[in-house]
C-alpha cells in the first residue's frame, strides 16, 4: 500500500466531536476502496484538516471522501521519509 496525505479547506470553526464524525464517516466507508485512514488533524483557524492515509491509490482515497461527503482534490503521495 502506498502512503497519502489529503487537505481540505472550510473546515472554519469545527469541533474536534465534528472531526471525529467526519472522520467516521470515513472510517465506515473505506475498506470499500482498501483505504485506511490512519488519522486526521484539524486547523479550524485556517479551516484546513489533513488526513493520513494508505491506499492503493489517490483516486481511491478522493473516492472515499467524496462519498463521506468532504471531496478534495488535494492528495499527495508520501514517497520519502525521514525520521
Amino acid at each position: 500500500m502506498r502512503t497519502f496525505m489529503d487537505v481540505h479547506s472550510g473546515f472554519i470553526g469545527v469541533t474536534a466531536d465534528q472531526l471525529r464524525e467526519a472522520h467516521d464517516r470515513d472510517l465506515a466507508i473505506e475498506g470499500d476502496e482498501q483505504v485506511h485512514f490512519e488519522r486526521a488533524w484539524l486547523d479550524p483557524e485556517a479551516g484546513k484538516v489533513f488526513c493520513l492515509a494508505t491506499a492503493p491509490s489517490k483516486e481511491a482515497v478522493m473516492r472515499i471522501h467524496e462519498r463521506a461527503g468532504h471531496p478534495t482534490s488535494e492528495v499527495y503521495e508520501l514517497t520519502v521519509e525521514v525520521a
